[in-house]
């Protein structure tokens, strides 16, 4: 068998250059109306929650149809400072769920989110609330224009991440289809009996207990998971690649097998070197989506009597 390469510090460093060039070349060329269009439709659901509950001082008068509303439970919980996500709002509120179901057979629930707003709410942003005096225009519009900034930064940063990784998966499919490989169905993959037969793959599925991007059968009989990851940032890139990646490596190696399957990433964006090493030392393979003829030609590697060996 053929094994997957492990690339030297110098090409993971002139990889990794490469990678973040092209990182820069797209967020200066990333059009801004992105953001302005997130600013513009959250700006006036921000004006409408101050202006229904007078300046923040009556939310207890309309948590439940605030609650019940998406995008103005989203305003919600920016009010706080900082910001506070959804699923960490539940955590803190010991809730199961956050429904419109949930929150009318529990009115303490609302009460507590209401008493959660008020005693975390920001200081900086809100300080009348805190002073007790009725906001000037001028505080309300800053408050406004802040709050409606922190949302569309926030938006535009998860709508950005998940269009990239979307960018790259499509990248991985339309190069294995063009090297003739077949887009089968997805399926749960409990055994590698259940995974893609040779010279198959599917996305998107659940590999063991963990979700990979795509499960791909191997010339040689072997399975191969493949993760799509982009990191904005070095600091980043451990929680992408290190804590999520290689983790998931580690867990496939362990359940099927080392001589079963093979784990790999394909990555864009930024990366620190050294992370980048502790990942392939933990068993995963690095591939790069500025050059993506690596894994295929990997791929083809596996066929019988290893041929087309992989150059880089």
């Amino acid at each position: 068998m053929i094994d997957p390469p492990v690339w030297s510090r110098e090409q993971l460093e002139a990889a990794s250059e490469e990678a973040e060039e092209r990182f820069r070349e797209t967020r200066h060329t990333e059009p801004l109306e992105v953001y302005l269009e997130q600013f513009d439709e959250y700006q006036g659901i921000v004006e409408e929650v101050i202006e229904q509950t007078v300046d923040l001082t009556r939310l207890e008068d309309h948590a439940l149809e605030l609650m019940t509303d998406e995008r103005r439970l989203e305003v919600l919980r920016y009010l706080t400072g900082p910001p506070i996500s959804k699923d960490d709002l539940k955590v803190l509120m010991r809730a199961r769920s956050l429904s419109a179901q949930a929150l009318t057979d529990n009115p303490e629930l609302i009460t507590e989110v209401v008493a959660f707003m008020r005693d975390w709410h920001d200081r900086r942003r809100f300080p009348w609330l805190v002073g007790g005096w009725e906001p000037e225009e001028y505080e309300r519009k800053a408050a406004v224009l802040a709050t409606t900034a922190l949302i569309a930064m926030r938006r535009t940063e998860t709508l950005r991440r998940n269009q990239e990784k979307k960018i790259q998966e499509d990248l991985v499919e339309q190069q294995l289809r063009r090297a003739r490989y077949e887009k089968v169905e997805t399926r749960m993959i409990k055994t590698l009996s259940d995974a893609p037969a040779e010279g198959k793959f599917c996305r998107e599925t659940t590999l063991g207990n963990r979700k990979a991007d795509f499960v791909i059968g191997l010339w040689d009989g072997r399975t191969m998971g493949l993760e799509c990851k982009v990191s904005n940032s070095s600091t980043n890139s451990v929680k992408r690649l290190n804590n999520d990646a290689a983790v998931k490596a580690e867990e496939w190696r362990e359940k099927f097998g080392t001589a079963g399957i093979v784990c790999a990433a394909v990555l864009s964006g930024v990366y620190k070197v050294r992370n980048l090493e502790n990942a392939q030392a933990r068993g995963l393979t690095l591939f790069w989506a500025h050059d993506l003829r690596s894994l295929v030609r990997w791929i083809d590697s596996t066929k019988a009597g290893g041929l087309g060996l992989l150059t880089r």
